[in-house]
């Protein structure tokens, strides 16, 4: 989880101004932080199989990563430069 603290340094980076929480780069860049905080919640929680014990949290992640692909065709339509340039400070593929 996400703390207060973390949440307002993503929107200062990524954003426009200190209260742009509603473009898609910070959309992307605040699901892309809890995308890898969920991972690694399920990456600690694994069978000896490999399976993961939470199959609850790992619906929630396939439909974090969903929505942030969402926000990245969008931003990819509208600004390709930004799209680019946001891709590479997050260490997306793509």
């Amino acid at each position: 989880m996400l703390s207060v603290e973390q949440k307002k340094e993503i929107v200062k980076t990524y954003g426009k101004t200190e209260h742009d929480t509603g473009s898609a780069a910070v959309q992307i860049a605040l699901l892309t932080a809890r995308i890898k905080d969920l991972a690694d919640h399920l990456a600690k929680h694994k069978t000896a199989a490999g399976n993961y014990k939470d199959k609850h949290s790992y619906r929630g992640l396939e439909k974090l990563i969903n929505q942030r692909k969402s926000f990245q065709k969008y931003l990819q339509r509208k600004d390709l430069v930004a799209y680019k340039e946001l891709i590479g400070k997050l260490g997306l593929r793509k």
